[in-house]
């Protein structure tokens, strides 16, 4: 699945354009925990393992949360990005590789846009993306399911069979690849170690049909299609 026509460039944020080697999404998943704690009455272990089952089941914490109990979505948002950012260096390669991309360059992501923004600001890109879809934007249902990519498509007008996503989540890529889109899958460096992780959070499933594309460099991998 070639990506030189690719007009649309559309990316995930968290763990995809910064490396997961940094933690940074890791503040966020102990800060996760512990709402969800504060929320259930749970001690911390179970607290995670409910945390896990909503993201498998929901798609997000927050999703499986706001299905079973009654909590304030940006209440929720504004708790779990409460993080330092300064483990998010600044990146040039990656910026230089993305603005130099022929058409549109988006972000679509799980997170909210003051995320986003902060996370774009640290690595220097706040001249970079032409949009930002965030949760709230999808009317807080998350990938990947249907509806937030079809809003998404629709809002920015994108052309699905002419857009590239690019996912640390392989399982965000179906619904991407259902659609028409190209995929990339996002991984770590083979020798990345984090026993936090599921196993599901760090799978790499390159043989099946909707992964068309993998890559640990992403500056690297979208160098040669610059305009």
């Amino acid at each position: 699945m070639p990506l030189a026509d690719i007009q649309y460039w559309v990316f995930d944020l968290d763990n995809t354009l910064y490396p997961r080697e940094c933690q940074l999404f890791a503040q966020i998943d102990k800060l996760i925990t512990a709402y969800v704690a504060d929320v259930t009455g749970l001690e911390p272990i179970p607290a995670r393992q409910l945390q896990k089952e909503f993201f498998g089941q929901y798609g997000t914490t927050l999703r499986g949360l706001m299905a079973t109990r009654d909590i304030d979505p940006h209440h929720f948002l504004s708790k779990v990005h409460d993080i330092d950012y300064s483990p998010v260096k600044p990146d040039p390669a990656l910026m230089a590789a993305i603005r130099a991309l022929p058409g549109k360059k988006l972000i679509f992501t799980n997170a909210d846009t003051k995320h986003a923004e902060a996370v774009i600001d640290r690595l220097g890109g706040n001249d970079v993306f032409d949009g930002i879809f965030d949760v709230v934007d999808a009317d807080l249902e998350p990938k990947p399911f249907l509806g937030p990519y079809e809003k998404f498509l629709r809002d920015h007008h994108v052309e699905a069979k002419a857009a590239a996503m690019f996912e640390d989540m392989e399982k965000n890529l179906l619904t991407a690849h259902q659609l028409g889109m190209r995929t990339v899958h996002v991984v770590p460096s083979a020798d990345f170690i984090d026993d936090s992780l599921e196993a599901f959070e760090l799978e790499r499933k390159d043989d099946h049909d909707h992964i068309h594309h993998v890559t640990d460099d992403l500056a690297g991998f979208l160098k040669p299609f610059a305009a």
